[in-house]
Protein backbone atom coordinates (compact mmCIF):
# COMPACT_ATOMS: atom_id res chain seq x y z
CA UNK A 1 0.00 0.00 0.00
CA UNK A 2 1.44 3.34 -1.15
CA UNK A 3 2.58 6.28 1.66
CA UNK A 4 -0.58 8.40 0.46
CA UNK A 5 -3.36 5.41 0.71
CA UNK A 6 -2.27 4.71 4.22
CA UNK A 7 -2.03 8.10 5.40
CA UNK A 8 -5.75 8.73 3.46
CA UNK A 9 -6.55 5.21 5.60
CA UNK A 10 -5.70 6.57 8.89
CA UNK A 11 -7.41 9.88 8.19
CA UNK A 12 -10.63 8.48 7.55
CA UNK A 13 -10.72 6.01 11.14
CA UNK A 14 -9.22 8.96 13.30
CA UNK A 15 -9.61 12.29 14.15
CA UNK A 16 -10.98 15.27 11.80
CA UNK A 17 -11.78 14.26 8.61
CA UNK A 18 -10.12 16.13 5.29
CA UNK A 19 -14.26 16.15 4.34
CA UNK A 20 -14.85 19.00 6.68
CA UNK A 21 -15.73 22.39 5.06
CA UNK A 22 -13.75 26.03 5.30
CA UNK A 23 -15.60 28.24 7.61
CA UNK A 24 -15.94 32.35 6.77
CA UNK A 25 -17.94 35.34 8.39
CA UNK A 26 -21.45 35.56 7.55
CA UNK A 27 -21.45 39.31 7.46
CA UNK A 28 -18.73 41.72 8.47
CA UNK A 29 -18.47 43.30 11.66
CA UNK A 30 -16.81 45.89 13.28
CA UNK A 31 -15.02 46.75 16.43
CA UNK A 32 -12.78 49.95 17.52
CA UNK A 33 -10.13 50.02 20.65
CA UNK A 34 -7.02 50.53 21.99
CA UNK A 35 -3.50 49.14 20.93
CA UNK A 36 -1.75 47.60 23.46
CA UNK A 37 1.95 48.61 22.84
CA UNK A 38 1.50 51.52 20.41
CA UNK A 39 -1.35 53.14 22.68
CA UNK A 40 -2.94 54.13 19.32
CA UNK A 41 -7.00 54.12 18.83
CA UNK A 42 -7.85 51.65 16.09
CA UNK A 43 -10.37 50.46 14.16
CA UNK A 44 -11.01 47.02 12.65
CA UNK A 45 -13.32 45.62 10.48
CA UNK A 46 -13.38 41.42 9.44
CA UNK A 47 -14.60 40.95 6.35
CA UNK A 48 -16.34 37.42 4.99
CA UNK A 49 -13.70 35.86 2.41
CA UNK A 50 -13.56 33.47 -0.39
CA UNK A 51 -12.71 29.76 0.00
CA UNK A 52 -9.19 29.14 -0.25
CA UNK A 53 -8.11 32.93 0.42
CA UNK A 54 -6.70 32.47 4.38
CA UNK A 55 -6.60 35.35 6.90
CA UNK A 56 -5.53 38.98 5.35
CA UNK A 57 -4.70 41.82 6.90
CA UNK A 58 -5.36 44.81 5.26
CA UNK A 59 -3.97 48.53 6.47
CA UNK A 60 -6.70 50.83 5.22
CA UNK A 61 -4.63 53.47 6.07
CA UNK A 62 -1.96 52.75 3.49
CA UNK A 63 -2.22 52.65 -0.32
CA UNK A 64 -3.64 50.10 -1.79
CA UNK A 65 -0.50 48.72 -3.30
CA UNK A 66 1.17 47.03 -0.88
CA UNK A 67 -1.36 47.23 2.24
CA UNK A 68 -2.01 43.55 2.27
CA UNK A 69 -0.48 41.43 4.91
CA UNK A 70 -1.35 37.63 4.52
CA UNK A 71 -1.30 35.74 8.57
CA UNK A 72 1.06 33.52 8.03
CA UNK A 73 4.40 31.90 9.64
CA UNK A 74 7.23 33.40 7.01
CA UNK A 75 5.88 36.69 7.21
CA UNK A 76 6.46 36.76 11.02
CA UNK A 77 9.11 39.69 11.35
CA UNK A 78 9.10 40.28 15.12
CA UNK A 79 8.24 38.51 17.89
CA UNK A 80 9.30 40.38 21.12
CA UNK A 81 5.95 40.56 23.05
CA UNK A 82 4.06 40.14 20.34
CA UNK A 83 3.62 38.04 17.40
CA UNK A 84 4.55 41.14 14.35
CA UNK A 85 3.50 40.40 10.49
CA UNK A 86 5.19 42.39 7.44
CA UNK A 87 4.79 42.12 3.79
CA UNK A 88 7.73 42.66 1.11
CA UNK A 89 6.48 46.77 0.75
CA UNK A 90 7.00 46.92 5.23
CA UNK A 91 3.77 47.29 5.97
CA UNK A 92 3.57 45.48 9.47
CA UNK A 93 0.52 44.46 11.88
CA UNK A 94 1.29 43.74 15.13
CA UNK A 95 -0.28 41.67 18.45
CA UNK A 96 -2.33 39.42 15.95
CA UNK A 97 -2.38 36.16 18.10
CA UNK A 98 -5.19 37.00 19.99
CA UNK A 99 -7.14 37.30 16.84
CA UNK A 100 -5.74 34.25 15.41
CA UNK A 101 -6.21 32.10 18.61
CA UNK A 102 -10.49 33.49 18.15
CA UNK A 103 -10.45 32.84 14.51
CA UNK A 104 -8.75 29.07 15.28
CA UNK A 105 -11.09 28.21 17.73
CA UNK A 106 -14.36 29.04 15.71
CA UNK A 107 -13.13 27.27 12.91
CA UNK A 108 -12.78 30.17 10.67
CA UNK A 109 -10.92 29.51 7.53
CA UNK A 110 -11.06 32.72 5.47
CA UNK A 111 -11.42 36.64 6.75
CA UNK A 112 -10.19 39.65 5.59
CA UNK A 113 -9.19 41.75 8.73
CA UNK A 114 -9.69 45.42 7.36
CA UNK A 115 -7.71 47.61 9.88
CA UNK A 116 -6.65 51.47 9.94
CA UNK A 117 -3.31 51.05 12.08
CA UNK A 118 -0.49 48.79 12.65
CA UNK A 119 -1.53 47.09 15.57
CA UNK A 120 -4.21 44.85 16.46
CA UNK A 121 -6.46 46.18 19.57
CA UNK A 122 -6.44 44.67 22.46
CA UNK A 123 -9.44 44.90 24.17
CA UNK A 124 -10.16 43.10 27.13
CA UNK A 125 -6.77 41.31 26.79
CA UNK A 126 -7.82 38.10 25.95
CA UNK A 127 -9.39 36.63 23.00
CA UNK A 128 -13.01 36.34 24.00
CA UNK A 129 -14.44 39.94 22.59
CA UNK A 130 -13.05 38.38 19.05
CA UNK A 131 -14.60 35.43 19.87
CA UNK A 132 -18.02 37.29 20.50
CA UNK A 133 -17.45 39.24 17.45
CA UNK A 134 -17.44 36.27 15.19
CA UNK A 135 -20.39 34.73 16.80
CA UNK A 136 -22.15 38.24 16.24
CA UNK A 137 -21.40 38.53 12.37
CA UNK A 138 -22.22 34.45 12.30
CA UNK A 139 -20.32 31.55 10.49
CA UNK A 140 -20.96 30.07 7.49
CA UNK A 141 -19.32 26.89 5.54
CA UNK A 142 -18.17 26.83 2.49
CA UNK A 143 -17.81 24.54 -0.82
CA UNK A 144 -13.82 23.78 -0.05
CA UNK A 145 -11.93 21.08 2.18
CA UNK A 146 -10.91 22.98 5.35
CA UNK A 147 -6.26 22.85 5.53
CA UNK A 148 -5.74 20.04 7.86
CA UNK A 149 -2.10 19.79 8.27
CA UNK A 150 -1.30 16.28 10.12
CA UNK A 151 1.77 16.17 11.99
CA UNK A 152 3.66 12.67 10.98
CA UNK A 153 6.54 12.66 13.30
CA UNK A 154 7.90 14.23 16.32
CA UNK A 155 9.31 17.96 15.69
CA UNK A 156 10.97 20.18 18.25
CA UNK A 157 13.24 22.78 18.79
CA UNK A 158 15.08 24.43 22.22
CA UNK A 159 16.61 27.52 23.37
CA UNK A 160 17.97 28.27 26.32
CA UNK A 161 16.10 26.11 28.39
CA UNK A 162 12.91 26.90 26.66
CA UNK A 163 11.15 23.91 24.39
CA UNK A 164 8.50 23.83 21.87
CA UNK A 165 7.37 20.16 20.20
CA UNK A 166 5.03 18.80 18.13
CA UNK A 167 4.10 15.01 17.84
CA UNK A 168 1.59 12.81 15.87
CA UNK A 169 -2.11 12.92 17.45
CA UNK A 170 -5.65 12.68 16.20
CA UNK A 171 -6.48 15.92 17.31
CA UNK A 172 -5.19 19.29 18.03
CA UNK A 173 -4.04 19.31 21.63
CA UNK A 174 -1.17 21.30 23.82
CA UNK A 175 0.34 20.88 27.27
CA UNK A 176 1.85 24.36 28.52
CA UNK A 177 4.36 24.86 30.96
CA UNK A 178 4.74 28.23 32.67
CA UNK A 179 7.45 29.28 35.88
CA UNK A 180 8.33 32.73 37.24
CA UNK A 181 9.43 34.10 40.08
CA UNK A 182 6.26 35.67 41.42
CA UNK A 183 4.09 33.23 44.02
CA UNK A 184 1.25 35.04 41.88
CA UNK A 185 2.24 32.95 38.87
CA UNK A 186 4.87 30.37 40.08
CA UNK A 187 4.88 27.23 38.06
CA UNK A 188 1.56 26.18 36.23
CA UNK A 189 0.57 23.89 33.68
CA UNK A 190 -2.24 23.15 31.28
CA UNK A 191 -3.63 20.61 29.27
CA UNK A 192 -6.19 21.35 26.58
CA UNK A 193 -7.47 19.59 23.59
CA UNK A 194 -9.25 21.57 20.59
CA UNK A 195 -12.72 19.96 20.88
CA UNK A 196 -16.49 20.38 20.83
CA UNK A 197 -16.18 24.61 20.44
CA UNK A 198 -14.42 24.60 24.52
CA UNK A 199 -11.98 27.19 23.16
CA UNK A 200 -14.52 30.17 24.41
CA UNK A 201 -15.36 28.27 27.37
CA UNK A 202 -11.57 26.78 28.74
CA UNK A 203 -9.19 29.03 26.99
CA UNK A 204 -10.84 32.73 25.08
CA UNK A 205 -11.09 34.96 28.73
CA UNK A 206 -7.57 34.43 29.75
CA UNK A 207 -5.92 37.59 29.46
CA UNK A 208 -2.41 38.78 28.63
CA UNK A 209 -0.28 39.53 31.90
CA UNK A 210 2.53 41.45 32.67
CA UNK A 211 4.99 42.63 35.84
CA UNK A 212 4.37 46.15 37.52
CA UNK A 213 8.38 46.44 37.41
CA UNK A 214 8.91 46.27 33.97
CA UNK A 215 6.09 48.67 33.21
CA UNK A 216 8.39 51.78 33.04
CA UNK A 217 11.65 49.94 30.64
CA UNK A 218 8.79 48.47 28.68
CA UNK A 219 7.00 52.09 27.95
CA UNK A 220 10.60 53.54 27.60
CA UNK A 221 10.65 51.04 24.70
CA UNK A 222 8.22 51.83 23.63
CA UNK A 223 5.57 49.12 24.44
CA UNK A 224 2.38 48.87 27.22
CA UNK A 225 2.33 52.21 25.91
CA UNK A 226 -1.95 51.37 26.00
CA UNK A 227 -1.93 48.68 28.68
CA UNK A 228 -3.54 49.35 31.86
CA UNK A 229 -5.53 47.47 34.68
CA UNK A 230 -8.67 47.58 31.97
CA UNK A 231 -6.53 45.09 29.50
CA UNK A 232 -4.08 42.95 31.47
CA UNK A 233 -3.26 41.14 34.52
CA UNK A 234 -0.92 43.34 36.22
CA UNK A 235 1.27 41.64 39.15
CA UNK A 236 3.03 43.46 41.40
CA UNK A 237 5.56 41.22 43.72
CA UNK A 238 3.21 38.18 44.78
CA UNK A 239 0.34 40.59 44.34
CA UNK A 240 -2.20 40.91 41.90
CA UNK A 241 -3.03 44.50 41.58
CA UNK A 242 -6.73 43.91 39.52
CA UNK A 243 -9.58 44.21 41.50
CA UNK A 244 -11.43 41.57 40.30
CA UNK A 245 -8.64 39.14 40.53
CA UNK A 246 -8.52 36.45 37.98
CA UNK A 247 -10.83 34.78 36.08
CA UNK A 248 -9.08 31.29 35.98
CA UNK A 249 -7.02 30.52 38.98
CA UNK A 250 -4.65 29.19 36.42
CA UNK A 251 -5.33 32.54 34.09
CA UNK A 252 -1.47 32.57 33.10
CA UNK A 253 -0.57 29.86 31.81
CA UNK A 254 -4.30 29.34 29.92
CA UNK A 255 -3.13 32.53 28.25
CA UNK A 256 -0.06 31.14 27.23
CA UNK A 257 -2.14 28.35 25.75
CA UNK A 258 -3.90 31.46 24.62
CA UNK A 259 -1.07 32.80 22.62
CA UNK A 260 -0.03 29.56 21.58
CA UNK A 261 -3.25 28.53 19.20
CA UNK A 262 -2.99 31.80 17.52
CA UNK A 263 0.47 31.69 16.35
CA UNK A 264 0.15 28.17 15.50
CA UNK A 265 -2.80 29.01 13.28
CA UNK A 266 -0.28 30.94 11.41
CA UNK A 267 0.94 27.43 10.02
CA UNK A 268 -2.00 27.95 6.77
CA UNK A 269 -4.15 25.59 8.59
CA UNK A 270 -5.49 23.77 11.76
CA UNK A 271 -2.74 21.52 12.96
CA UNK A 272 -4.00 18.35 13.73
CA UNK A 273 -1.13 16.58 16.67
CA UNK A 274 0.27 17.49 20.17
CA UNK A 275 2.04 20.48 21.12
CA UNK A 276 4.06 20.58 24.06
CA UNK A 277 5.96 23.92 25.52
CA UNK A 278 7.80 24.23 27.87
CA UNK A 279 8.16 27.97 28.95
CA UNK A 280 7.98 28.35 24.95
CA UNK A 281 6.72 31.83 23.59
CA UNK A 282 6.42 33.70 20.25
CA UNK A 283 9.91 33.19 19.04
CA UNK A 284 9.88 29.39 19.51
CA UNK A 285 6.64 29.02 18.03
CA UNK A 286 7.34 30.61 14.63
CA UNK A 287 10.88 28.61 14.70
CA UNK A 288 8.58 25.52 15.83
CA UNK A 289 6.86 25.87 12.69
CA UNK A 290 9.82 26.84 10.54
CA UNK A 291 10.93 23.76 11.49
CA UNK A 292 8.09 21.38 10.96
CA UNK A 293 7.86 22.98 7.02
CA UNK A 294 11.37 22.33 6.55
CA UNK A 295 11.09 18.55 7.00
CA UNK A 296 8.64 17.37 3.79
CA UNK A 297 8.53 14.31 6.21
CA UNK A 298 6.96 15.71 9.25
CA UNK A 299 3.65 16.65 7.70
CA UNK A 300 0.69 16.09 5.29
CA UNK A 301 -2.30 17.94 4.16
CA UNK A 302 -5.68 16.91 3.54
CA UNK A 303 -4.68 13.02 3.71
CA UNK A 304 -1.71 13.80 1.24
CA UNK A 305 1.49 11.83 1.17
CA UNK A 306 3.62 13.98 3.11
CA UNK A 307 5.34 17.41 2.08
CA UNK A 308 2.45 17.33 -0.46
CA UNK A 309 -0.43 19.30 -0.60
CA UNK A 310 -3.82 19.86 -3.50
CA UNK A 311 -2.18 23.08 -5.85
CA UNK A 312 -4.92 25.36 -4.58
CA UNK A 313 -3.73 25.54 -1.44
CA UNK A 314 -0.34 24.52 0.27
CA UNK A 315 0.81 25.12 4.21
CA UNK A 316 3.57 27.35 2.24
CA UNK A 317 1.71 29.38 0.16
CA UNK A 318 -2.07 29.82 1.31
CA UNK A 319 -2.60 33.73 2.49
CA UNK A 320 -0.04 35.09 -0.02
CA UNK A 321 -2.55 36.07 -2.59
CA UNK A 322 -3.36 40.05 -2.83
CA UNK A 323 -6.32 40.20 -4.70
CA UNK A 324 -9.85 42.65 -3.63
CA UNK A 325 -11.64 39.44 -5.34
CA UNK A 326 -10.95 37.01 -2.06
CA UNK A 327 -13.81 39.38 -0.27
CA UNK A 328 -16.86 37.50 -0.78
CA UNK A 329 -20.56 38.42 -0.11
CA UNK A 330 -21.76 34.87 2.40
Amino acid sequence: MSAKKKIQNRLSKNGPSSKMKQRTLKNAIHCSGTALHSGAQVSMTLHPAKPGSGIIFQRSDLSAQGASIPAHWRRVSETRLCTKLSNDENASVSTVEHLMAALAGCGIDNVLVEINSGEVPVMDGSAAPFVFLIECAGIVEQDAPRNLIRILKPVSVVEEGRRASLTPADIFSIHCEIDFKSNAVAHQSYDFQMVNGNFKSEISRARTFGFLHEVDHLRANGLALGGSLDNAVVVSGDQILNEDGLRYDDEFVRHKVLDTIGDLYLAGGQIIGHFEGIHSGHALNRLLLETLFADEEAWCLNGMAPGTAPSHATPASIGWRNDSRLLATA
